[in-house]
């Protein structure tokens, strides 16, 4: 299974394709596709760049990151991981 993710133009946030390809900001609530499913709703993300800036696939499993950038797509879920938007750190 996949998910489409990218990010948003206005903050640089990660968003996931969501219902209706209405983009999400949870990986959670990010629609689980098959391959074709996937490759169609990427397209249609990718004509939005008013939103979605360099949309692509990622492979999932049970509604986590797998394959081989699992541990990437994993920290860009969590959010950004310097400076003051990580809690506690230093502003």
């Amino acid at each position: 299974m996949k998910i489409v993710t990218a990010n948003r133009l206005s903050d640089g946030r990660v968003i996931y394709a969501g219902l209706n390809n209405q983009p999400v900001e949870r990986l959670e609530e990010a629609s689980t596709l098959d391959e074709a499913a996937a490759e169609i709703v990427l397209a249609e993300v990718a004509g939005r760049p008013d939103v979605f800036v360099n949309p692509y696939l990622v492979e999932v499993q049970d509604r986590a990151p797998s394959g081989r950038d699992r541990l990437k797509e994993r920290i860009r879920a969590a959010g950004p991981t310097v400076g003051h938007s990580v809690a506690g750190g230093v502003g």
